[in-house]
C-alpha cells in the first residue's frame, strides 16, 4: 500500500462561510452541465450537448516526461475522454507513484472537479484513495490521488471467480460503512463499479474517486444515497454469483437472461449464502420489500451498514488440514498374541498340547543345507571383492591419463537439464512503472550483444521498497514444463544482483507477487547468475525478480547508478 502523503492540500475555499455538506453539494452542479444517471431523450440530448462542449475545451498536448509544479512527472496516459485526461505520474518530491486528473481550466466541469476534489480531501477517511492536491495553474486543473501498486481492482478479482462468504461479507460491510461516513459529510460517489474498488494484499478495500469521478463525468442525481446504495448491492451480487444484476454485460461480467427479470443470487447460483443474498436483493429492490422474507428495502448506505452488522458475523473459512492415520496398534500390543478367539466362549476346547520342535538345521537335510549356503556367501564375497578392485584400479589408471576430463575422486557427473523453448516475453512492473517493455524479446533472442536494460537508481544495491520494489521479465514456456534450473546472462557486474524466479499465472505485467509461488532465488556479482530450484517445479510462466542491482558507470545509454541489463535467459528441466 502507498505511503500517504504528508504534503497540505489545497482545500481553500474563496466564500468562507458554506459548510463542508454545501461545498460537496456543488461538486456537480457548480457552473457545469450535468449528465443525469437516469437516461431520457432530454438527457441523452444534454449529454451530447455536454460533450460537445467538452471537446471544444482540449488541454494544452501533454506526453510523458511532462512536469506539473515542477514535483509531478507524467509517466503514462491510461484515460482520455471528454477533454480531460488521466495519467500515472511520480511524485519527484516524496519519491512515489500518483494518479493526475488534467483538464483545461476553461473546461466547462473545471470548477465542479475542483470543488469535489477539495470536498473529497477534507474527508481524509483512509477508507477512499485519497486526494493529495488539487490545483489550478497555468490554465490547467489537476487533481492528484494516491496511487496503489499492491492493490487490485475487484473487476481484477471478479475476473478469477465469485467470491467466498467471508470475502463478499467484507467486501459489502467495508465498503458500506466508508459510504455511509461519506454521506454523513454530504459527499456522494454515484459510479461505485467494481473498477472503482480496491482490495490490498491485507484483505481491506478501498474506493478511488469519492465525487471527483462523478464531476468527471458530469453526472448529478436526485437521490444519491439511493444509488450509491443500489450500486454496492450491485457490486454484492456480482460478488456472489461473478454475474452482473443487470440484462447488459459489464465490467466483463455477463448479465441475466433478458426477459427473465431480477432473480435472487441463489437461485443464480447454487452454494450462495442465503443471508447474503437477501441483503443483495433489498439494497437493489428499493421500490419495495423483497418476495422472501418481506424485509424493507435498505435505501441509504447507512441503512445497508446497519443490516450488515445484524446479521451474524461470517467467520473466514478454516484452514483445510487432513488428519493423519490413526496408529494401528499390534496384536501383541493389544494383549491378543496367541490367544484363542474362544478362550472365555462356553463351548471352548481343552488346548492340545504342541509337540516341541527339533533344533533349527541339526538334522541331514539341514547340514546339507547349512553348508551349500556358506559356500554360496564364501563365492560371492570373492567376487565382490575382485570387482571392486578392478573398478578402483581403472579409476586410478583414468586419473594418471592427462587428457581424461573426467574429476577424480567423485561419481560421474550427471548430464545436464533439456533446455526448455521460450515462447514468449514481456516486461513485469507491478507498480505500473515500466522500464523498457521493447526490449524483453532481446534476453531469447540467442544474441548476446542485445539485452534489456533498468534504469539507473540512486539507491542500492539493494532497491528502495519504499520507491522501487524490483525490477523484472516474465517468460512464457507455451505450456506447462518441468523446471528445475534457469540461467539468467547479465550485462553488469558488481556487488550485487539478485534475482528471484517466481511461477505466475500469465504474461500480465502487473498480477502481484502475492498471487505467484515462489520457485528459488540467487545472488552473483558476476556475468551470470545460475538458480537451481531445490526440487524440480511444473510453471508456463515465470517471472525473473531482480531486487538488488550493481553500481555501473554512465555509458551510451544510461546515467551512473545502480542498474543490470539483461542479455540472455534459459531454463532447464
Amino acid at each position: 500500500m502507498a505511503e500517504r502523503s504528508t504534503a497540505a492540500v489545497d482545500v481553500a475555499d474563496t466564500s468562507g462561510e458554506e459548510p463542508l455538506t454545501a461545498k460537496a453539494g456543488k461538486a456537480t452542479d457548480d457552473g457545469a452541465k450535468a449528465e443525469k444517471v437516469s437516461g431520457g431523450e432530454k438527457d441523452a440530448a444534454r449529454t451530447d450537448e455536454m460533450r460537445a462542449d467538452a471537446a471544444e475545451a482540449q488541454p494544452p498536448e501533454l506526453h510523458s516526461g511532462h512536469k506539473l509544479a515542477r514535483r509531478y512527472r507524467l509517466e503514462e496516459c491510461v484515460t482520455r475522454l471528454d477533454g480531460f485526461s488521466s495519467w500515472r505520474a511520480v511524485d519527484e518530491k516524496l519519491r512515489r507513484a500518483v494518479g493526475v486528473h488534467i483538464l483545461p481550466a476553461d473546461h466547462p466541469r473545471a470548477r465542479p472537479v475542483l470543488s469535489a476534489a477539495r470536498s473529497s480531501a477534507l474527508l481524509g477517511d483512509p477508507r477512499f484513495v485519497q486526494v493529495l492536491d488539487a490545483v489550478e495553474e497555468n490554465d490547467l486543473v489537476y487533481v492528484v490521488h494516491e496511487w496503489l501498486p499492491d492493490a487490485t481492482e475487484l473487476t481484477t478479482v471478479l475476473a478469477n471467480g465469485p467470491l467466498e462468504p467471508h470475502d463478499a461479507y467484507q467486501l459489502v460491510s467495508q465498503v458500506s460503512q466508508a459510504m455511509a461516513a461519506a454521506h454523513r459529510e454530504g459527499l456522494a460517489h454515484l459510479r461505485i463499479t467494481p473498477g472503482s474498488v480496491l482490495r490490498t494484499e491485507s484483505g481491506q478495500y478501498r474506493i478511488r474517486g469519492l465525487a471527483v469521478m462523478a464531476a468527471l463525468r458530469g453526472i448529478s442525481c436526485e437521490h444519491p444515497q439511493r444509488t450509491d446504495t443500489e450500486a454496492i448491492g450491485a457490486l454484492l451480487y456480482a460478488a456472489l454469483t461473478q454475474r452482473w444484476p443487470y440484462e447488459n454485460d459489464a465490467h466483463g461480467l455477463t448479465g441475466l437472461p433478458k426477459g427473465v427479470g431480477l432473480i435472487a443470487p441463489d437461485q443464480v447460483r447454487a452454494g450462495v449464502h442465503r443471508g447474503l443474498s437477501e441483503l443483495a436483493m433489498r439494497a437493489l429492490i428499493n421500490d419495495g420489500a423483497t418476495a422472501s422474507r418481506q424485509e424493507q428495502p435498505c435505501t441509504t448506505p447507512e441503512e445497508l451498514a446497519k443490516a450488515v452488522a445484524a446479521m451474524p458475523r461470517i467467520r473466514p473459512p478454516e484452514t483445510a488440514f487432513t488428519a493423519p492415520t490413526p496408529y494401528q496398534r499390534t496384536g501383541y500390543q493389544q494383549g491378543s498374541y496367541r490367544q484363542s478367539s474362544a478362550h472365555n466362549g462356553p463351548s471352548a476346547r481343552q488346548t492340545q498340547p504342541v509337540p516341541t520342535p527339533p533344533p533349527p538345521l541339526q538334522s541331514r537335510t539341514g547340514r546339507a543345507l547349512k553348508w551349500s549356503v556358506s559356500a554360496l556367501l564364501i563365492a560371492a564375497l570373492g567376487l565382490g571383492s575382485w570387482q571392486l578392485a578392478d573398478t578402483l584400479l581403472k579409476r586410478e589408471n583414468d586419473t594418471e591419463d592427462p587428457g581424461n576430463s573426467q574429476p577424480s575422486g567423485g561419481a560421474a557427473r550427471k548430464p545436464g537439464g533439456k533446455p526448455i523453448k521460450i515462447v514468449d516475453a514481456a516486461e513485469y512492473y507491478p507498480d505500473g512503472q515500466p522500464q523498457h517493455p521493447e526490449q524483453a524479446q532481446d534476453t531469447h533472442d540467442g544474441d548476446l550483444s542485445t539485452y534489456w536494460r533498468s534504469k539507473s537508481y540512486h539507491e542500492g544495491p539493494d532497491l528502495n521498497p519504499a520507491f522501487k520494489k524490483g525490477v523484472g521479465l516474465v517468460y512464457d514456456l507455451g505450456s506447462n514444463r518441468q523446471i528445475s534450473s534457469a540461467t539468467i546472462g547479465l550485462h553488469y557486474i558488481g556487488k550485487h544482483t539478485t534475482v528471484t524466479l517466481y511461477a505466475a499465472n500469465s504474461l500480465s505485467p502487473s498480477e502481484p507477487l502475492s498471487s505467484m509461488r515462489k520457485l528459488a532465488s540467487g545472488q552473483t556479482a558476476g556475468t551470470t547468475a545460475k538458480i537451481k530450484l531445490k526440487q524440480p517445479a511444473k510453471a508456463r510462466y515465470v517471472v525473473a525478480w531482480i531486487t538488488a542491482m550493481p553500481y555501473a558507470p554512465r555509458d551510451e545509454f544510461s546515467d551512473p547508478g545502480f542498474k543490470q541489463a539483461v542479455t540472455e535467459v534459459s531454463f532447464t528441466s
